[in-house]
């Protein structure tokens, strides 16, 4: 059980920290003053979801939770820019944070399905995390 906490903390840490790494990349594109402060709000969310993962985290283990590694993240950078060549519009940027969110719900959704006995602080944040990335995708489509 223990480990089974750790194993879902340990990706929704991953997925936050992708998604903010993510943001970051995309946010050094964007001209608008205001999608750029929508980006910030989006990154400040990953941020909170990160930090109640680390303060979860050492009920279950004296270790860090596991981020993106450095590859991951060179990828991520490659994919932005490969991406946004040709069109560095608020909706193209808007598309690949769409993508890559998508991913994400995917990816907690069968983690909520998968994990019906996760200790409940570990469902809460895992379920905030979902939310919070459909929520996110609402909030991008305003700008496809």
């Amino acid at each position: 059980m223990e480990n089974q906490n750790l194993n879902i903390l340990d990706e929704i840490n991953k997925g936050a920290t992708m998604g903010m790494d993510a943001i970051s990349f995309v946010s050094e594109k964007v001209k608008d003053d205001i999608f750029k402060e929508v980006l910030d709000i989006e990154y400040n969310k990953y941020k909170k979801i990160s930090n109640r993962v680390n303060d979860i985290y050492s009920n279950f283990s004296s270790k860090e939770p596991h981020e993106t590694n450095a590859m991951n993240k060179a990828m991520t950078w490659y994919g932005v820019q490969m991406k946004t060549i040709a069109d560095n519009s608020n909706s193209k940027l808007s598309e690949l944070l769409i993508q890559g969110t998508n991913m994400g719900i995917i990816e907690g959704r069968r983690l909520i399905n998968r994990n019906p006995n996760a200790a409940e602080d570990v469902k809460n944040v895992l379920n905030d995390f979902v939310v919070m990335q459909e929520d996110s995708i609402e909030t991008l489509k305003k700008y496809l």
